[in-house]
């Protein structure tokens, strides 16, 4: 497989941005084709490979189809894949076969890719992520807001989703992110609950929508255009799009958990905090990416995976695109969750171990955010006792519907279950089973 052939090697070193700017993205890339080549795979024992496969599939089976799972699952060691699964159809019911290139709405794990298109600008010196956002989209009339406040969710603009349905916005008119924008600027004395940038950590699809909107104006391309050429083709991503309403007839829709259909609406046409569609394997391509000096620099990861969020104790924060969890002892999980009508998604990078954990599905589950147990397969990380996301059920990365502060535990593993706990125990331990 392609993908065994990948290596990840993240180095958090201090370097200069002009340095950086001559050499990222630039080694390894085929100027004849465009094409990025990642760097082959770490070696990884067998005995290693076979017992984290062993763990994937006793959860898979134990915890995500017996909750309905209908989409894609990766979990990688070293860059090589060590449990890939897909189950179900693309549509319900149907008899198109969910498969490795069967393209799913990521929702909010897009973020990532919006963050680091950002970044990338920023690397090349073609943007300040310092600068207010006025300085660029320049009806803006927000004063403080600043690039890296809404890359971190500080910006303290409220949520469109919210916004624009109280003030009246016809739900027979789509909503773009220009209509996003507009609505800010011209409703700016009835919007309500806008707080000063930069006092606290509020998770808001406002921010990813105008960022998209920032791309757009210093690229002068589209942002379906910009991460197509920048980051889709170079890196052979052939199965990953961002949604334009033309695409509506023939992409993948997403059901709840009973199976029912949810249709697309009003809000299904605004783009970088959510609406771009991939697959397991080219999330993975993704991760590799990400990793390395390919197409960012060391200082530019170090931005996208330092901490903005720490005004309240606890393990959970957010960097630039990038949710995580820092833990006492220094080990770190970065993430991205999604959730958008049916579709759900979960993107785990474990940096320190070079490992990743992949599922996304279009009949939504919340056993899909609750993958982070495999963390515990590279190291101590999951004790089952943090909180999940608890976002209502507009915003692009929830996992419930019940009201904001609702602490969600996650069950625990099934006493029942002695293989899957004994593994989980032991991370060292191979079994024969």
């Amino acid at each position: 497989m392609y993908f065994t052939g990948l290596v990840i090697a993240v180095f958090f070193t201090s370097s200069c941005q002009s340095s950086a700017k001559k050499n990222a993205g630039s080694a390894d890339k085929d100027s004849a084709t465009g094409i990025i080549e990642l760097p082959q795979p770490l070696p990884l024992a067998k005995a290693e490979a076979d017992r984290l496969n062993k763990a994937c599939q006793l959860w898979y089976d134990s915890a995500l189809l017996l909750k309905g799972f209908n989409g894609g699952m990766i979990v990688a060691k070293n860059g090589n894949i060590v449990f890939e699964k897909y189950t179900g159809t693309g549509h319900l019911p149907g008899t198109d076969l969910i498969t490795a290139s069967t393209p799913l709405h990521i929702a909010s794990v897009t973020k990532t890719f919006t963050a680091m298109a950002v970044l990338k600008l920023w690397q090349e010196g073609k943007l300040n992520i310092d600068d207010e956002l006025s300085k660029y989209l320049l009806q803006f009339n927000y004063a403080g807001v600043t690039i890296r406040s809404l890359l971190n969710h500080r910006s303290g603009l409220p949520n469109y989703l919210y916004f624009m349905e109280k003030l009246g916005w016809d739900k027979k008119q789509t909503i773009t992110n220009e209509d996003v924008l507009h609505f800010l600027v011209t409703n700016k004395a009835l919007i309500e609950n806008i707080a000063p940038p930069n006092t606290h950590f509020t998770y808001c699809n406002t921010n990813y929508a105008l960022l998209a909107l920032l791309i757009e104006k210093v690229t002068g391309k589209k942002y379906a255009e910009y991460l197509q050429q920048t980051f889709f083709d170079p890196l052979q991503m052939k199965n990953t799009f961002v949604y334009n309403h033309i695409d509506s007839l023939k992409v993948n829709l997403s059901y709840d958990w009973k199976g029912r259909l949810i249709p697309l609406n009003y809000l299904d046409a605004v783009y970088g905090d959510k609406n771009i569609y991939t697959t397991a394997k080219d999330l993975l391509t993704w991760d590799r990416a990400l990793s390395g000096n390919k197409i960012f620099t060391a200082e530019t990861l170090l931005q996208a995976y330092s901490p903005y969020s720490n005004e309240k104790p606890g393990i959970r924060n957010y960097g630039l695109g990038w949710r995580m969890n820092i833990y006492p002892d220094g080990k770190k999980m970065t993430y991205h969750n999604g959730w958008w009508h049916g579709s759900n998604a979960t993107f785990i990078r474990l940096l320190k171990e070079d490992a990743t954990i992949i599922v996304i599905g279009n009949k939504f589950t919340r056993a899909i955010y609750h993958a982070k147990i495999l963390c515990n397969l590279f190291g101590d990380y999951y004790n089952g006792e943090e909180e999940e996301e608890n976002e209502t059920s507009k915003t692009t990365d929830s996992v419930t519907t019940l009201k904001p502060g609702t602490i969600i535990l996650p069950k625990p593993l099934s006493k029942k279950n002695e293989r899957l706990q004994n593994l989980f125990k032991d991370k060292n331990k191979v079994t024969t089973h």
